[in-house]
């Protein structure tokens, strides 16, 4: 290995972060980054650096230098660039999250010019906005951007010099990550010149994946078969069909399974796991919450295991009443009981060569269990009113919601069988512990729906993503495919699903309830007391300005205020002179009542006395 370049320059004088209103800013480009600045606190007493309220890390560029060629020399480069750029795609979902709650009432440009600014707070690179053109309500986005002093390929180019690829890998995950996050809805960058490259500058490109004709080859880097160079059970490469809406997919998938949607690092364990075991005949027992897609992931174990040809039946033990399950697991000869007028096959016959899946495991009475464990340890079943008893050759995977410990304790649950079980848990995350996938999913859902019931939805309007992004889901992916679900077909025909589409059925997200202050201003209930910044604009005047520029045809495009902050002024300006009532806000607006009450749920506002 020769030795390493030094690229180091003399560190610029820094301005002092005690100090945020004085950083300088680019007001054509950016708006003010002291409200981003103001977020950044150093508290050498607990150890602990904090933006927003996520935890930070001030670490030396080159010893992440250090971590990329061991990657590269010990994974290899593709590897190496799928782990990277993953580690980026969290960091900018993250940040996306951050930007929502910093400017939650600036217009869209300004919220997600967040994630460039944020960049260049962070230190990783400065950016420069080339082109923005951002619809979030249409799915619309297109963006260009210039990088300056990239500390990624910097690094990168200590170690290997110059080359024909693109090597911010990190950087171009994170902006894929914050882009998807902000748009619910998958988008891509892609490197068109680097700095690694000979390029003076990088720059970059990101827009939807779909409008990229060659998009699934960068959407490999956030699957999991980058961990494992794409090895599937048995050595090969086995590709399966897709099971999931319309074609080929668009969105970061596991084994080439269309349901297998995404790329956070929970979902990325869980298939890491799936991978490792899928090769093997081992037993595997899934456990999560209910409605976190248990069944999809085994049944994309089946898929990638040597029994892929074979059949995969599953059973739902919940259910089968208690006294047929013993017939369904091991059938029954014709005559054995009441009603029984033929031979039926049992499911262990029926996944004979192939896998067995056993869903909630966990409310098996004793006694079957009990059968049960002898199937599995004799690979041997006996139908019900046969004395014969009959080899099967079967994966058994079992899945359940309850802790299985906890109910061999409490007497509920066989020892033996939970031992013969517990060979290889794999751990499905909840939702919430998943949180950047949820944009992924909702744009996976829409397209599987809108195609199913015929209908032209565009999108998600943006309250409708924060909505969904700070939803605790308790029902996890179930609840979540039937919310957009409801979406679809409650959402306006050519229009975007708003919040009052998605939560009908009293389910419970953080929505702040709005009020009227002393000087009749719409304000978020419990901040009545923050006083507006000196200077700043309220949405009110902006809407004004820019309603005023656009009749009299004069001023530029830039200060873009989106339509729905338009008819959000008006609302807020007619409860305003009406003093809170509802009624009479509605007859200034010349709309009935209700339609009012269905604007203001449709933003999740509610007006306390109103």
């Amino acid at each position: 290995m020769s030795k390493p370049k030094d690229t180091s320059r003399p560190a610029p004088e820094g301005v002092p972060l005690v100090s945020p209103e004085q950083l300088p800013v680019d007001a054509n480009r950016y708006p003010d980054i002291a409200d981003l600045a103001a977020q950044l606190r150093f508290s050498p007493q607990s150890g602990h650096i904090w933006l927003h309220n996520k935890r930070m890390l001030l670490i030396h560029a080159e010893a992440l230098g250090v971590l990329r060629r061991e990657l590269i020399e010990t994974f290899g480069i593709e590897s190496a660039r799928g782990l990277m750029t993953r580690m980026g795609y969290y960091a900018g979902s993250r940040d996306a999250e951050i930007a929502r709650q910093i400017r939650d009432k600036e217009s869209v440009r300004d919220i997600f010019l967040v994630g460039p600014q944020l960049h260049g707070l962070e230190g990783i690179v400065q950016v420069e906005t080339v082109r923005l053109d951002i619809d979030v309500a249409r799915g619309r986005f297109y963006g260009e951007f210039v990088w300056s002093a990239a500390s990624e390929d910097e690094e990168h180019i200590r170690y290997y010099g110059i080359g024909k690829d693109a090597a911010c890998w990190m950087q171009i995950g994170y902006a894929s990550g914050y882009a998807t996050e902000f748009m619910g809805r998958p988008v891509l960058f892609r490197e068109t010149e680097c700095r690694a490259m000979a390029h003076a500058r990088c720059r970059l490109i990101g827009k939807p994946v779909e409008e990229w004709e060659d998009g699934e080859d960068d959407l490999r880097y956030l699957q999991v078969e980058a961990f494992t160079k794409g090895r599937m059970a048995g050595g090969k490469n086995a590709p399966s069909p897709s099971t999931g809406a319309g074609a080929p997919s668009v969105l970061p998938t596991a084994f080439g399974d269309a349901d297998m949607v995404g790329a956070s690092p929970g979902f990325n364990a869980a298939c890491h796991m799936i991978n490792r075991v899928a090769s093997t005949q081992a037993t595997v027992l899934f456990l999560g919450e209910s409605g976190v897609g248990k069944e999809v992931f085994a049944r994309a174990l089946h898929r990638v295991s040597p029994r892929r040809d074979k059949p995969f039946i599953a059973l739902n033990c919940a259910a089968i009443p208690e006294q047929l399950v013993e017939s369904e697991l091991f059938g029954a000869e014709k005559g054995a009981f009441t009603g029984s007028t033929s031979t039926r096959l049992g499911r262990f016959e029926r996944a004979d060569g192939g896998t067995l899946f056993l869903d909630e495991i966990g409310i098996l009475s004793l006694g079957a269990q009990g059968k049960l464990l002898r199937a599995l340890q004799q690979g041997e079943v006996e139908r019900l009113g046969d004395l014969q008893t009959r080899r099967v050759d079967v994966r058994v995977i079992a899945a359940t919601n309850v802790n299985l410990r906890d109910e061999v304790k409490a007497g509920r649950f066989r020892e033996d069988l939970f031992f013969r079980l517990n060979v290889f848990p794999i751990h499905v995350p909840s939702l919430r512990e998943r949180r950047e996938d949820v944009p992924l999913l909702m744009h996976y859902f829409l397209r599987k729906f809108t195609q199913r019931h015929g209908l032209n939805i565009t999108g998600f309007t943006s309250r409708a993503i924060q909505a969904m992004l700070n939803y605790d889901w308790p029902g996890n992916i179930r609840e979540l495919e039937n919310m957009v679900e409801r979406g679809v077909i409650l959402g306006t025909e050519g229009g975007a699903i708003d919040v009052g589409h998605l939560f009908t059925s009293g389910e419970k997200f953080d929505s702040q309830p709005f009020q009227l202050d002393s000087s009749g201003k719409l304000k978020i209930a419990d901040d009545l007391s923050a006083e507006p910044v000196s200077g700043e604009p309220t949405l009110i005047e902006r809407v004004s300005n820019r309603v005023s520029q656009l009749l009299g045809d004069t001023g530029n495009d830039e200060n873009i205020v989106p339509l729905e902050e338009i008819e959000d002024a008006l609302v807020q300006k007619a409860l305003q002179r009406a003093g809170g009532n509802v009624s009479a806000a509605a007859r200034l607006l010349g709309i009935t009542r209700s339609q009012l009450v269905y604007r203001l749920k449709m933003r999740g506002i509610t007006i306390s006395g109103g």
